[in-house]
């Protein structure tokens, strides 16, 4: 154990001084905000309809932007922004200790190789709920911002509704996280793992759905992908099975979360055991 927090605070201080980290954690701050909060208020405000408002009334685009709705705005884009760059991080955080020759030196200078991908891992989920924990912040804060600038009463959502937004962000930003790392594994580098997740997430997964519309086969093997079982979680959380892109109702809210904690249980076994067996000579 001890082996494992050192080598989690040797991974925490490299993630921290590398600029890519941040520049992830930036787009997918920014993209939140933008398409939880700016696009809806600037549509509140002029009265226009836009992509964002969907035809709701000017009250319905309020009331999702006030502090009562934070868990719902909280996870509506993780499943696919969110998830996107999550994969990015991932694959970054793994795939670049091949480039940098950070694996070789650490399997031969350090402690075990579990001791030192678990400590890898750790930090890796670390910045997983920072990344959560600043949005929620963020959130909070917009929100509030919103309600005192037009004069609404800040009603707070209740223990049980935030409760079930983080921890359902959790999930599904730490699958796609250990995802986009264990293709980095894999394909040791980063550039073919980031490409290969982009492509994954953002087209691959939604042609399937799209065929699988037609073809029966296909369908069952949809409910089975990553991106089916982290939107259809969300979408178990907000209500919502369409709309908000990557928010889906194909499965149930309980078969959705055994599937991503089936993935992120799966996928942690294999990082460990390729990087245990692996010749990095």
């Amino acid at each position: 154990m001890t082996a494992v927090l050192d080598s989690t605070r040797a991974e925490l201080l490299r993630l921290c001084r590398w600029p890519a980290v941040w520049i992830t954690v930036g787009a997918w701050v920014a993209l939140a905000l933008t398409f939880g909060y700016v696009f809806d208020y600037v549509s509140y405000v002029t009265g226009t309809e836009s992509f964002a408002a969907e035809g709701a009334a000017r009250e319905a685009l309020l009331v999702g932007l006030l502090p009562q709705g934070v868990p719902d705005v909280l996870v509506q884009g993780m499943p696919m922004f969110g998830g996107a760059l999550a994969m990015v991080l991932g694959a970054l955080v793994a795939g670049n200790g091949f480039g940098w020759g950070t694996w070789k030196t650490s399997f031969t200078q350090g402690p075990s190789r579990i001791a030192v991908v678990g400590g890898s891992l750790t930090a890796l989920s670390v910045f997983v709920v920072l990344i959560v924990g600043v949005t929620l912040a963020l959130f909070v804060a917009v929100s509030s911002g919103i309600a005192l600038t037009e004069g609404e009463a800040i009603s707070w959502p209740t223990a049980g509704d935030l409760a079930r937004a983080v921890g359902g962000g959790l999930l599904v930003l730490g699958m796609w996280a250990l995802l986009g790392y264990a293709v980095g594994i894999i394909a040791r580098g980063p550039a073919l793992a980031v490409g290969l997740g982009l492509v994954w997430a953002l087209v691959v997964e939604n042609l399937l759905r799209g065929v699988g519309s037609l073809l029966d086969v296909v369908e069952q093997v949809t409910h089975f992908l990553p991106g089916t079982a982290a939107g259809s979680l969300v979408g178990s959380l907000t209500g919502a099975g369409s709309g908000t892109p990557g928010v889906l109702d194909v499965i149930p809210g309980d078969q959705a979360l055994l599937t991503v904690a089936a993935y992120i249980v799966g996928l942690t076994a294999v990082v460990l055991t390729v990087m245990r067996r692996r010749d990095l000579a």
